[in-house]
This record gives C-alpha cells, structure tokens and sequence, in this order.
C-alpha cells in the first residue's frame, strides 16, 4: 500500500448560517440557490456537475478548483481546511 498526502490548495468557502445569509451565499455561488424548509431547517440546493447537493444550515459551501461549488459538513472542513 501506498501513501498520499492531500496537496495543500487555497480554496474559496463560505458558511451556510441560513435564511441570514441567504443572499450573500447565492452572491458567491453566483446564482440564486433554491431553499426548502424543513421544520425549523432550511436546506440549500446546490447545483452541481453531480447533480444537485444538500446543504444543511451550518455546512460550508466551497468553490472548487474548476469552479464548481459543493457542500462540506463542518467537522470535515475543520478536519481538511484552515484560515490562511
């Protein structure tokens, strides 16, 4: 077995806080991203070369390297990415 080691890259990310920076979320991404409500949640669709992607209230919303955008569950973030 072989091991790698994640190559360090700069990304873009935002964090998702909800209806609260709804509008500053869909200015990064550059498009207005749809919001369903659940209950109290408010979920963002993320559209995606994959398909559309969940994001919960509290995820990040990161800008890839070729431009796409994707959701990360924050204890992953904090696990992969730090301030620079």
């Amino acid at each position: 077995m072989t091991h790698y080691r994640k190559k360090p890259v700069v990304v873009e990310a935002m964090l998702y806080k909800g209806e609260c920076n709804y509008k500053d979320v869909c200015a990064f991404v550059g498009e207005e991203l749809f919001m369903e409500y659940y209950e109290t949640d408010q979920i963002l669709i993320v559209p995606n070369v994959a398909g559309e992607l969940r994001a919960d209230k509290g995820d990040f919303i990161i800008k890839g390297l070729d431009g796409e955008f994707y959701p990360c569950k924050p204890n992953i973030f904090d696990q992969t990415y730090e301030k620079v």
